[in-house]
């Protein structure tokens, strides 16, 4: 899955782990689609997109679409250059684009890294059009660290992610509610408690 920007000790590039196939990739999969049921609108930002996995699957599954990526770290941003995505250099704390500019803002396995959470979810309906959505996806770390070892990936359960804070969908509908985001939509991934390994929280921005 995702790592934190800038720690590949091991092959733990996105990338690097998705080539790799099997479950992880199988999941990961299912994780993006079941995300991407909820995205709407003709102009649609992957906010913190990584290596640019899942900004390919915005690009593919919606063609008539304007998707964007923007990531902090500038390895990142050269990768999906390499794979000749759009893609800026940017802070989430303080995104390179207009006020109401996006009508969908996808934010997959970010908020668990960042200081400040409120801050960035705040900049994320700044971007979003009134009405917008703003799709948070978090992983469940004790579920994902079990499902590693089960799957006899040692390395990927041995490496510290850099995960500030083990979000709940109920935490994380308080903080979206307080930056004018109103929660419509939530759902665990890929079954209920002890089967999630996400959670997914849909907000809409107030119009």
């Amino acid at each position: 899955m995702p790592v934190t920007a800038g720690r590949r000790e091991f092959d733990l590039s996105q990338r690097g782990q998705y080539a790799k196939g099997g479950i992880g990739r199988k999941y990961w999969d299912h994780r993006d689609r079941v995300a991407l049921r909820y995205v709407v609108g003709p102009r649609i930002l992957d906010a913190g997109c990584g290596e640019g996995i899942t900004l390919e699957k915005l690009i593919r599954r919606f063609p008539q679409a304007r998707v964007e990526g923007v990531d902090v770290d500038p390895a990142n941003v050269a990768i999906c250059r390499q794979h000749n995505l759009p893609v800026r250099q940017g802070s989430i704390y303080r995104l390179p684009y207009e006020d109401g500019c996006f009508d969908c803002c996808v934010f997959m396995e970010v908020i668990e890294h960042l200081e400040h959470p409120r801050r960035a979810l705040a900049e994320l309906a700044r971007v979003s059009r009134p009405g917008g959505r703003v799709i948070v996806v978090y992983p469940v770390d004790r579920a994902m660290h079990l499902a590693r070892l089960m799957c006899l990936r040692f390395k990927e359960a041995a490496f510290d992610p850099g995960h500030l804070r083990q979000w709940s969908a109920a935490e994380l509908r308080r903080v979206m509610q307080k930056v004018g985001l109103r929660p419509v939509a939530g759902r665990p991934m890929p079954l209920f408690w002890p089967f999630m390994l996400h959670g997914l929280v849909v907000g809409q921005r107030a119009g």
